[in-house]
């Protein structure tokens, strides 16, 4: 993994962030925040993984139901943020969709990757903190807004 602050001004930092082959996303990502001690942000990337899991969520069973990618693909979108999460720790959220070889799609919530190879990212630092809570409704963390 490389990066580069391309930017910094009132609060916020701009950072590009560069994966390789081998490198697994969501690992990569988590290590690059707690290094750089980013608390709020989105990201989009474009790119390429060599496989991936993905997951959808069953609003029935409230649980991520795994999707398995086990080809080559096409990184046509991936966008996320971060967000404190109810455990007071930076938490990732990323969903993507991807390209396969015969042009259609398949997308879901990023639970894991690999990338092939190359996978880049341009993410933007918030000024303020965002945070997560508890939703019982639905049994996950989401960002609240008035936090």
């Amino acid at each position: 993994m490389r990066s580069r602050r391309i930017h910094q001004a009132d609060g916020r930092r701009s950072f590009v962030i560069v994966l390789t082959t081998g490198d697994e996303v969501t690992a990569s990502l988590a290590g690059f925040i707690a290094a750089e001690r980013v608390n709020s942000a989105s990201f989009s990337a474009i790119g390429a993984f060599s496989g991936a899991e993905l997951g959808y969520f069953d609003w029935g069973t409230k649980a991520y139901l795994p999707i398995p990618v086990t080809e080559q693909v096409e990184v046509a979108s991936l966008t996320g943020d971060v967000a404190t999460g109810p455990d007071g720790k930076p938490a990732l959220h990323i969903h993507t969709v991807l390209g396969r070889r015969d042009g259609s799609a398949i997308a879901g919530h990023l639970k894991r990757a690999h990338v092939r190879p190359t996978l880049e990212i341009v993410l933007e630092e918030l000024p303020a903190r965002l945070h997560k809570k508890h939703d019982p409704e639905s049994g996950l963390a989401l960002i609240q807004p008035e936090s």
